[in-house]
């Protein structure tokens, strides 16, 4: 039986908001802003500010919508704070380039991170230790009062006592400039000038998700800031809650269908990595000595530590240790640099030691031995301000009894090899599970729109930021290059007019959208969807060959023409889940599109291929993808080709808009 029609059946209840369907707002504005999370209130922000007329949509209720919605505990690339010990320049010098990392994004974040940090404390954020907490720790500048995360020498990430606020403020600030902003509206389409694929981009259409009204937005420039498509392996929404991590469950990767559509350039976006999906662990729930439990001891089900070692296989003896860098080491960077930047982490040998005997799983992470600033500003500041954290983590912990200085929390049950000096957070998948891996789009780095040194794209009118940029990921990258963008996307917007929009193509939009609503029977969304992961675990997974892949190109295919062609939506957030469908079946598309574009495999990118097993990360290109009559056209952009426009600092400086 029909799930829905059962319900409908069984559950007589009134749709709770007025029901429009067909009619239509039009409003117009200098920029348009797709997606209210960080880099788009940014961009909305620093574009008023520069005197141009704004609109922000949003799928979500922008107050808490996006990635950063439900807090930052960090805030990295602060090279221009006056405690920070390595400037923008200097940084670049000191870490490998790497191409699949936009080092001209990387640049204006190291130029405008600390700047946007200030911004939120001019809204209203807390960026200080305000209340003089930390007196004395060793991760904290008297001076400024600024407290600081990992590299405690050189001080270039921030710790942020009032992270959890950062959208509220962001969202008064919105109000206080006048911006317009429009919760709950689905955005579906860029409109283009003459109705034309890869035409100047002039605007958007989309439709409200509580009442169904369709919007039509002109604009003298539209920027595109909704983040990285997410749940198209496995889309379990029963288990979204406690487990899910730092992404907005909203993100279907509307941007990069809407560029596609209309013409723009997308790279690497067959980018992605085994993940556990819905079966994680509660993000930061379990303990652990990584990333926001930064540098947590690690005991055995007996109590036993477990021993750190810098990155020469030193042992470190206390806690202080662990924060300080190896002899001849310069910073501390995470991923980049390589071996020059490794921070410390478990003995790496771990794995052999846990099957002698010599250390016995579980692990515990053990706040109770750690010394009383590192404790506090682990549980506390770190965790209640990081993603979901405050309620799920703090407040529930608290509520039933844990106490940081008497207790510990269990780590991950993970097989041994799992947890040596790598070992994850809350993310892997135990082995044993059974059938296919389940793959993810990078949360960290993953594909999009290719972008020039002003946040362009490929199209006249149409700027990006944060993780709708290939290759880009991180909050102080998304706030960073979303004010890039918005002055940028101000500044053409006062060069230019508006021309008429086609309407043709606003109508064959609305029906398109309006076609779900008036089928009386038909397929769900959800059926739709799960068909959906099953082709991408099937035919998309793990290891990819041609063939497999044309396969499932021709699945995806049918799944347009017939089941997507027959779903029926039963109200607006019907309507609006089964827009989202349609988006990730054309992002499904492009990611196995653009798998067969690349001749090989790729470590960078997570992708195996059985009849192309060389690896082909060092070709010196990048494989483009974009529409030309409806038809994909593949070409070839090289890597580092921002470098055309010189050097980083002179580039920035003639980009910048300031």
């Amino acid at each position: 039986m029909d799930y829905r029609k059962f319900l409908m059946e069984k559950l007589h209840f009134k749709w709770p908001y007025p029901v429009r369907y067909e009619e239509e707002t039009r409003e117009e504005c200098d920029v348009l802003v797709i997606g209210g999370g960080l880099a788009g209130s940014f961009a909305a922000i620093n574009a008023a500010k520069k005197g141009a007329s704004v609109i922000v949509t949003d799928k979500g209720a922008i107050v808490r919508s996006g990635c950063a919605g439900s807090g930052i505990d960090h805030w990295s690339s602060i090279h221009t704070a006056p405690c920070s010990k390595i400037s923008p320049d200097e940084m670049l010098e000191r870490t490998e380039p790497d191409p699949f990392k936009p080092e001209f994004c990387r640049y204006i974040a190291m130029r405008e991170s600390f700047d946007a940090a200030l911004e939120l404390e001019s809204y209203g954020m807390c960026i200080r230790d305000e209340k003089d907490e930390f007196v004395g720790a060793p991760f904290r500048d008297e001076e400024t009062k600024l407290m600081f995360a990992y590299d405690y020498e050189n001080k270039h990430t921030l710790r942020l006592p009032g992270g959890e606020q950062m959208k509220p403020v962001l969202f008064r600030e919105m109000n206080r400039l006048g911006i317009k902003m429009f919760d709950r509206v689905t955005t579906t389409m860029l409109l283009t000038e003459g109705g034309k694929q890869g035409g100047r981009v002039i605007g958007a259409c989309g439709v409200n998700t509580r009442t169904g009204e369709f919007y039509v937005f002109r604009a003298k420039a539209v920027i595109l800031t909704t983040a990285k498509p997410l749940r198209l392996w496995e889309f379990a929404t029963e288990l979204v809650g406690a487990n899910a991590a730092h992404d907005d469950p909203n993100n279907a990767g509307d941007g990069d269908v809407m560029a596609w559509r209309a013409g723009a350039k997308l790279m690497m976006m067959d980018r992605s990595h085994s993940s556990p999906a819905g079966r994680r662990y509660p993000a930061y729930l379990t303990g652990n000595r990584s990333n926001t439990w930064w540098p947590c001891t690690i005991v055995d089900a007996n109590g036993k530590e477990i021993p750190w070692q810098d990155r020469d296989g030193k042992i470190l003896k206390t806690v202080e240790d662990r924060t300080k860098l190896a002899e001849g080491q310069e910073m501390f960077a995470g991923g980049m640099g390589g071996y020059k930047t490794y921070m410390p982490g478990l003995i790496s040998d771990l794995a052999d030691r846990i099957r002698s005997g010599e250390y016995k799983m579980p692990f515990y992470a053990d706040l109770t031995s750690m010394p009383d600033h590192e404790r506090r500003v682990i549980f506390g500041i770190m965790l209640g301000n990081e993603g979901k954290t405050k309620v799920p983590v703090v407040e529930t912990l608290r509520n039933s009894g844990f106490d940081p200085e008497k207790d510990m929390l269990q780590a991950n049950v993970l097989p041994p090899k799992y947890m040596g000096s790598n070992q994850p957070w809350w993310g892997v998948m135990q082995e044993g599970i059974s059938g296919p891996n389940i793959r993810e789009l990078a949360f960290s780095n993953g594909g999009g729109l290719v972008v020039d040194w002003s946040m362009k794209s490929t199209l006249e009118g149409l700027y990006a930021a944060g993780n709708q940029v290939a290759g880009l990921s991180g909050a102080s990258n998304a706030a960073s290059t979303g004010r890039y963008a918005g002055r940028n996307a101000a500044v053409y917007a006062k060069s230019v007019g508006f021309p008429a929009a086609s309407e043709d193509q606003i109508a064959e939009e609305k029906k398109r959208i309006y076609s779900f609503v008036q089928r009386q029977e038909g397929y769900g969304w959800k059926e739709i969807q799960l068909g959906l992961c099953r082709i991408m675990q099937d035919y998309c997974g793990d290891v990819r060959s041609g063939e497999v892949m044309e396969m499932g190109l021709w699945w995806l295919q049918s799944i347009h023409d017939n089941e997507l062609s027959r779903a029926v939506a039963a109200n607006p957030h019907d309507l609006g889940k089964i827009l989202d469908v349609a988006t990730r079946l054309a992002v499904d598309q492009i990611v196995i599109n653009q798998s067969l574009a690349r001749k090989g495999s790729s470590k960078a990118m997570g992708s195996v291929r059985l009849d192309y097993p060389e690896d082909v990360d060092d070709c010196g290109f990048y494989q483009t993808l974009r529409l030309e009559n409806n038809e994909v056209v593949v070409e070839e952009l090289p890597y580092f080709y921002w470098r055309d426009e010189g050097n980083c600092r002179d580039a920035y400086e003639k980009h910048c808009c300031l």
